[in-house]
């Protein structure tokens, strides 16, 4: 059998290990330990669905399965969220430039920050997803006193009417949004951040 971890080779003694779910229970274990969880798992070069795994689960190590995982340790979440404080801190502070930009004709310069600021959302609701899959450190991580999923529902609706308003070529509101609603809100996710790591 030959075990892969982020692409890696690792060299596995089996002791009573007989079916790839006790392999990876085994291996999960290990990982627990070093605040690491796995994230994907590939058989034989095939992906394994969460809703597969239990049927992949019951098959048994052969000298030539190939088991293939990714995974994630909490100090690289952390770095993560990290780079995600600074970006959105940046981003927060681009976004009180926009209304002058836009009633100066600088439309393109508008147009980059607000591609910047849906990848750099995106990025953050991936990172605080994985977050989630260490559920005490998730529970410590507050965002105005909100989960990341309540504070996403409340920002939802304005990023709405920010895609709205681009749409229709609405300067003003687009300028008011960035300025007033959005800004705002990204800074204090930064903060958020920033009191979490420094905990």
């Amino acid at each position: 059998m030959q075990l892969k971890v982020n692409g890696q080779d690792v060299d596995i003694t089996l002791e009573n290990e007989k079916t790839i779910g006790d392999v990876l229970a085994s291996f999960e274990a290990e990982a627990a330990k070093n605040n690491a969880t796995t994230v994907s798992i590939k058989i034989d070069e095939t992906p394994v669905s969460a809703e597969e795994f239990d049927e992949a689960a019951k098959n048994p190590i052969k000298e030539d399965t190939l088991i293939e995982l990714r995974v994630i340790s909490l100090a690289e979440i952390r770095d993560a969220l990290s780079a995600s404080q600074n970006n959105l801190k940046s981003l927060s502070e681009q976004l009180l430039e926009i209304p002058a930009k836009l009633q100066s004709g600088d439309d393109k310069y508008a147009d980059q920050i607000i591609t910047n600021l849906a990848d750099g959302i995106d990025s953050f609701c991936h990172t605080t997803t994985l977050c989630a899959l260490f559920p005490e450190e998730y529970e410590k991580i507050k965002f105005d006193g909100k989960s990341a999923g309540e504070f996403f529902e409340d920002f939802a609706p304005i990023i709405a009417d920010l895609e709205q308003a681009m749409s229709s070529k609405d300067t003003v509101t687009i300028g008011d949004l960035c300025e007033y609603e959005i800004s705002p809100r990204l800074m204090s996710l930064a903060e958020s951040i920033s009191k979490y790591l420094g905990a």
